[in-house]
């Protein structure tokens, strides 16, 4: 089964130094039909302008994951982490029993980066902070693991988390087709970030989404797309 999420129906809130989308209700966009998709609670996709960014603020109890499109993302935590990550680069965070970060754009140029919060497989855990500097050329027309469970011992992901998914990104050239089979029992969430693509006959954008369940897809680019794909047990 699919479902395709036009990006002009995602939650919006502009502040003039932020530009963000919302995959999932947050922040002043609720809506009761749209808070989770199984494990996966947050994607927003933020837009930060140069000199601006999210002061020291707390968590508790999700794995955080950042994934850089474009310009620097610039961490600071109360674990005493500080960190610039840059196109396709990630940093995760088990926010655990509690922890305080700041995310900001010190580059001259607009950071996009997409900040997913996912439900772990138990609370209390350890806080922790840890950034993977994959190579871009890495994800060419492939899907390259970014994250996993960490039991999952089948997974060449680097980045482990305390839930069952499994994080991919991907860029396909036209005239590539990039397949991904969602099994029985399991359903996942692709975002276009970039370009345009058809996906079993969906059109997507940039910036739409594909809710997937049991089925499997073929990504076809129209122009050069960039894909995050994050794969989960079914709810």
């Amino acid at each position: 089964m699919l479902k395709h999420i036009d990006s002009r129906g995602l939650g919006r809130s502009r502040l003039g130094w932020l530009d963000s989308h919302f995959h999932f209700s947050f922040a002043e966009y609720y809506n009761p039909e749209n808070v989770k998709f199984g494990v996966l609670r947050v994607i927003n996709d933020d837009i930060v302008q140069p000199g601006f960014g999210f002061e020291m603020h707390p968590h508790k109890n999700m794995e955080i994951l950042s994934y850089v499109v474009n310009g620097e993302l610039t961490h600071a935590d109360s674990m005493n982490n500080r960190q610039t990550l840059t196109r396709g680069q990630v940093q995760y965070m088990s926010a655990g029993t509690g922890v305080v970060h700041s995310e900001h754009n010190r580059g001259r140029d607009e950071l996009r980066f997409l900040q997913i919060w996912i439900f772990p497989d138990q609370d209390g855990l350890q806080p922790n902070y840890g950034d993977y500097r994959f190579k871009w050329e890495d994800r060419a027309n492939k899907w390259l693991p970014l994250a996993a469970g960490a039991a999952d011992k089948k997974s060449a992901a680097p980045i482990r988390v305390h839930a069952d998914i499994n994080a991919y990104a991907a860029t396909v050239e036209p005239g590539h087709t990039l397949d991904f089979k969602v099994e029985k029992d399991r359903q996942a969430y692709l975002v276009l970030i970039e370009g345009r693509a058809d996906v079993n006959g969906l059109g997507l954008s940039t910036r739409d989404a594909l809710e997937i369940t049991e089925e499997a897809i073929s990504l076809k680019p129209e122009e050069p797309a960039h894909a995050l794909l994050i794969e989960m047990a079914k709810a």
